[in-house]
């Protein structure tokens, strides 16, 4: 399991969106966005660490993983983002005929995963950039608030 359900999960859905018993902070907001990354930028890893690999069947070809999101609701309109599944893609491994690997089916076939390495290293750069943002937006945040309690003194 790439990631773990909240308490919350299981709730009523309005239109895609799933609302938030609770008022999100910018602290909410931000680490549900950066747990969400990482769920991404590891299917993203095991993407491309199964690019290139082969099985004998189709069936058993690796097939890559992209992460599917659920919007979620606060209060005043405050939103944040859940992983709501990990979907497998359709597209069909590449069948290659090569009687003499180890792997071959009784015809001399072997499927290997249809990864595109490159758009896979384009969604981990995109991600990882996406998780610096936030960590930024809590840093800022952070500062923000120690400069009005120091204010406060």
């Amino acid at each position: 399991v790439l990631f773990a359900k909240p308490d919350w999960f299981n709730q009523p859905c309005l239109e895609g969106r799933m609302t938030m018993p609770q008022n999100l902070s910018i602290f909410d907001i931000s680490s549900r966005a950066m747990s969400a990354n990482l769920v991404r930028l590891n299917t993203t890893a095991s993407n491309l660490a199964n690019a290139g690999t082969v099985s004998g069947s189709e069936a058993n070809a690796f097939r890559s993983m992209k992460p599917v999101f659920r919007t979620i609701m606060g209060e005043n309109g405050k939103a944040t983002v859940q992983v709501d599944r990990i979907a497998t893609s359709q597209t069909p491994p590449v069948k290659r005929h090569d009687p003499s690997h180890p792997l071959a089916d009784a015809n001399g076939d072997i499927w290997e995963a249809a990864v595109d390495s490159a758009a896979e290293l384009v969604e981990m750069i995109e991600t990882s950039r996406h998780y610096q943002n936030n960590v930024q937006v809590l840093q800022t945040a952070k500062g923000l608030i120690t400069e009005t309690l120091r204010l406060g003194q």
